[in-house]
């Protein structure tokens, strides 16, 4: 085990797109960086290895955190190499793009358990070691509009992502006694591989850049940067608020 007074990050879902760009931006900051991922072991070796050449320490841990079985022995792992935890994204999301009426009953679990069960088993294993080792810490999880404005085809996303903000909310009134601050950032459209799966994609990043007032959609970095401030100690008065990063175009009716 290395020295247990560096802090440590676990950042779900990140081989690649926003995952990957926070967990470079952490490893940068002097955090040591566990890589989750649940399929693609080769998009998270690069991903560890670019940050290897920070001179950051790194693990990658497949696990498909929609299980709880799988999370828990994520977190074995996290305790057997660096022995704590100090910081928990909560990026790994999927979802079934279907008109409402098409749903089935795999949809909707797969889709829930993927960015609400995971997240919250997550968030609890997270904040227990924090807790035991008395130094506080921080959970920052990713949103989307669509918790709160219709999209298309996106309901189970946009229901899953109303419950990421719901029980953010909970779990920060439960969990500031400890000097555990949990808040989640929501993003307007970002082009990343997930986006792909969109099959009016084109067609949504069009729209996305002519109707946003800042003149363009995000990108990976700009909720990056955000999450940073959220887990760093400069926000250490932010409690259970989802900050929208989306360059202004939520406010247009």
């Amino acid at each position: 085990m290395v020295n247990s007074e560096q802090k440590v990050a676990l950042v779900t879902g990140s081989s690649r797109g926003i995952g990957k760009t926070i967990a470079i931006k952490l490893a940068k900051k002097g955090y040591r960086i566990v890589i989750n991922y649940s399929r693609s072991r080769q998009k998270a070796e690069e991903t560890a290895e670019e940050i290897r050449q920070l001179g950051v320490d790194v693990i990658t841990v497949k696990a498909n955190i929609a299980k709880k079985e799988k999370v828990e022995e994520l977190f074995q792992t996290i305790d057997e190499h660096f022995g704590r935890i100090d910081i928990l994204i909560n990026n790994a999301a999927s979802g079934v793009l279907r008109p409402v009426l098409e749903l089935e009953e795999s949809h909707w679990d797969w889709t829930m358990n993927i960015n609400n069960k995971a997240m919250l088993f997550c968030s609890q294993m997270a904040a227990e070691r924090m807790k035991k080792q008395g130094s506080g810490g921080s959970i920052v999880s990713l949103s989307s509009l669509g918790s709160q404005r219709y999209l298309k085809n996106y309901t189970t996303v946009g229901v899953s992502k109303a419950a990421v903000e719901a029980l953010t909310r909970y779990l920060a009134i439960e969990l500031a006694p400890f000097k555990i601050r949990v808040n989640a950032v929501s993003g307007g459209a970002v082009d990343t591989d997930a986006l792909t799966h969109f099959p009016n994609r084109d067609e949504l990043l069009e729209d996305a850049k002519n109707r946003t007032p800042a003149g363009r959609i995000v990108e990976p970095d700009d909720l990056a940067n955000t999450v940073l401030f959220l887990a760093s100690p400069e926000a250490k008065m932010i409690c259970g608020q989802t900050i929208i990063v989306d360059g202004g175009i939520s406010l247009l009716t």
